[in-house]
């Protein structure tokens, strides 16, 4: 399936209003820049071959069963029964996370976390950054997954000025173009225009120290681009080649760790296309079962580490033990 204005807009269309209202698609960016103050940092770091890796919790959102597109409460309850996730109000709380790596004498971050665009019980990774004793200003790289709220929220201040003041930018090209295409942008419902208002103010300061990218192919040193669509247009995986060791951060390959790993081809309203989202995780999560890939995502429970096992005509997922690396 190909990915289009009609794909993305029913994306928007079926997500409830309320939920757009109170995050994905508000435009207000004044969340009390003393919530950032008070949050507090949780952090996991690790050595894997020649990098430094820290997670660092942004917070957590509550994912609703009514996001869930053909959402079945039966098969939900049978899939959560078998292990510790629960419900709390008709919703699964899921964690935001984002990345620091430290690697030659350059630190890199993947993905920016909340910053205050999403609410209280987010906006934590900043606090994150400074408990692992690194400064705003010293990042060299930020790539970016894709461009949504949760992902590009702290690339700004809450002044709209760049957090990260010496950081260069890559996304890439396909993601960057479609939340800057004024046309698709017209044609989206008036009060969900705040997905493009969030994305286009989020990026606009690193306009120049920018690299877009084209297709897949190295990002950073170190670090390869994988094609990941469907979640939206761009979305983007990297590969960490540490030496002797790799990592694949996929971003929102899975929102919902409790459920998509045995219901793969479940996909939320936030996808502009359901199908290609479904059809890229199953592929996805093949080659990280096939190759043993160590694997992490925005939305794997923290510390959010761990390898993707083949069960029948699903997955399962093994979390790396919280000693990992030390």
């Amino acid at each position: 399936m190909i990915i289009n204005r009609r794909a993305f807009l029913g994306g928007l269309a079926a997500a409830p209003a309320a939920a757009l209202a109170t995050g994905f698609a508000g435009s207000s960016w004044a969340w009390a820049a003393e919530g950032a103050a008070a949050a507090t940092p949780v952090i996991h770091s690790f050595t894997l071959g020649d990098a430094r890796v820290t997670v660092l919790l942004d917070g957590h959102l509550p994912l609703g069963t009514q996001l869930f597109n053909t959402y079945d409460a039966a098969k939900a309850e049978t899939v959560l029964a078998q292990g510790l996730h629960r419900m709390q109000d008709d919703a699964l709380q899921i964690p935001v996370n984002g990345y620091l790596i430290e690697r030659g004498g350059k630190k890199l971050l993947i993905d920016t976390g909340t910053a205050q665009l999403m609410g209280p019980g987010l906006g934590a990774l900043g606090a994150g950054l400074a408990a692992a004793g690194v400064a705003p200003g010293s990042i060299d790289t930020v790539l970016l997954t894709h461009i949504h709220p949760d992902h590009s929220g702290g690339l700004i201040k809450p002044d709209g000025a760049a957090a990260f003041a010496n950081a260069e930018l890559v996304v890439a090209q396909r993601e960057w173009d479609f939340w800057h295409d004024d046309a698709i942008m017209a044609g989206v419902p008036e009060g969900s225009r705040g997905f493009f208002d969030m994305a286009r103010r989020s990026v606009a300061p690193y306009s120049d120290r920018l690299q877009l990218l084209q297709g897949e192919g190295a990002a950073a040193p170190g670090f390869t681009a994988l094609e990941l669509p469907g979640h939206t247009p761009g979305h983007t995986g990297f590969m960490l080649d540490a030496g002797s060791e790799g990592l694949l951060f996929w971003g929102d390959l899975i929102h919902s760790a409790a459920l998509q790993f045995a219901l793969p081809d479940w996909t939320i309203a936030f996808d502009t296309d359901p199908g290609l989202t479904a059809q890229t995780r199953r592929r996805t999560l093949d080659r990280a079962a096939a190759d043993n890939l160590l694997v992490t995502g925005a939305h794997l429970d923290f510390p959010a580490l761990g390898r993707v096992l083949p069960q029948g005509e699903a997955f399962a997922y093994q979390p790396a033990p919280w000693q990992f690396g030390l």
